[in-house]
């Protein structure tokens, strides 16, 4: 499956759990996150790889700088770990 498939069906999944989503589409962001989701009031960037590919050390580099800022950030690689991140979310916020 394309990253671009897997994106697809994450963004419909956030939103269907009532999420806002933003995909980045920029040239001028390199390493930025695929995804920028605002979920219950928190901020999460998503990276979307295929399952077996690594993130670029950039995109490593702009996880921890969001992660510093107080925000989450993750790499996904299927709805199944966006789903996990969402419903740990649930148990903390609830």
């Amino acid at each position: 499956m394309k990253e671009s498939d897997i994106q697809s069906k994450v963004i419909k999944f956030v939103e269907a759990k009532g999420g806002y989503v933003v995909k980045i589409v920029s040239s001028s962001k390199a390493g930025k996150a695929d995804l920028i989701v605002c979920y219950r009031g928190l901020f999460i960037a998503i990276e979307m790889k295929k399952p077996g590919e690594d993130p670029e050390p950039l995109q490593i580099y702009n996880q921890k700088k969001v992660r510093k800022s107080g925000g989450i950030s993750i790499i996904g690689r299927s709805v199944d770990d966006v789903k996990l991140l969402l419903d740990s979310l649930e148990k903390h916020i609830d």
